[in-house]
């Protein structure tokens, strides 16, 4: 059976840790794009060089001609300018707006059947704006956001407790920024309901790091931001999608009807499977949350309006 294709644009820290998630879990061949000549050839090259002693089979190469990127299955927008410590998500609006439109015209005339994750930030506006230039069908447009924030908010209720991270699920809801909604109420330790575990100031403080959790990795690194967790977080999503494996995952999707939203790209839990964005899981909120969520789709609302699609 012929292997999948998967494009990763951007061979910077982020994509560049996708494309050796993707090679180690043998997703399929991976070509590595990016505008630095030099760049993703050597290290697609490095990568191959390492199939040998972990032992997994794909064609890796890198390439700075999109045209090497034809009928691919799958692509992964990780282009863009990173955050500095000081800056907000938004900061990167316009700057990668531009980029990410320019890399989703060449990605859609080289491979119109593909689907989309997009990881730039802003995030939700960045997903809007693929869509946009794309053409796309809903389904095949996606952003990662939620799989992330979700693991960063697994992370720290299992360092509170002392606790496996495979043992706690958690749930976010809303844009990808300080606006989100991480729902306690949803998030369990084995089935155990966290605020059944833990009293209310310490799950909040939890809350609260999770939101800012990209900011305190970029305030550290102090010269980049995080790159392992979030292109472990794209390739979750791939792979739900390349497999069929029906995973239902946090994504920034499209919602209209749903959670009246409007016609916009926020972060809701999915079914994703062979046919991408398969179905957005609707799920009752308190007031509180509502309330919390409408503020995050609005913080959304006003990004893209800026942008002027």
């Amino acid at each position: 059976m012929k292997r999948k294709k998967i494009t990763i644009v951007g061979a910077g820290f982020v994509g560049a840790t996708a494309a050796h998630w993707a090679a180690i879990k043998e997703l399929g061949d991976i070509c590595l794009v990016d505008i630095i000549e030099g760049m993703p050839q050597g290290k697609a090259l490095d990568l191959l060089e390492a199939s040998p002693v972990e032992g997994f089979d794909a064609r890796i190469i890198g390439t700075n001609d999109y045209a090497d990127t034809a009928d691919s299955d799958l692509v992964i927008i990780t282009a863009g300018l990173p955050r500095k410590p000081g800056m907000s998500r938004d900061d990167l609006l316009f700057k990668n707006a531009e980029i990410v439109k320019n890399v989703t015209e060449q990605i859609a005339k080289y491979s119109p059947n593909a689907f989309l994750i997009v990881v730039s930030n802003p995030l939700d506006a960045m997903v809007y704006v693929a869509h946009k230039v794309s053409g796309f069908p809903v389904n095949r447009v996606m952003g990662m956001a939620g799989v992330l924030d979700a693991a960063r908010f697994r992370t720290f209720i299992a360092m509170e407790l002392g606790v496996s991270v495979e043992d706690v699920t958690a749930f976010v809801l809303g844009g990808h920024g300080d606006t989100m909604v991480p729902l306690p109420r949803y998030s369990t330790v084995a089935g155990i309901p966290l605020p059944e575990l833990l009293p209310p100031e310490r799950i909040e403080a939890l809350v609260e790091r999770t939101r800012n959790g990209g900011a305190e990795i970029v305030n550290l690194l102090k010269t980049g931001s995080a790159f392992f967790a979030p292109s472990a977080s794209a390739i979750k999503m791939a792979e739900s999608i390349l497999k069929d494996k029906k995973r239902i995952l946090p994504c920034a999707a499209y919602c209209d009807k749903e959670y009246d939203v409007g016609g916009y790209f926020v972060g809701v839990p999915v079914l994703l499977g062979g046919n991408g964005v398969e179905k957005v899981i609707e799920i009752k909120l308190t007031p509180e949350e509502k309330a919390a969520f409408q503020k995050s789709v609005e913080a959304v609302k006003s990004l893209v309006k800026k942008l002027q699609l």
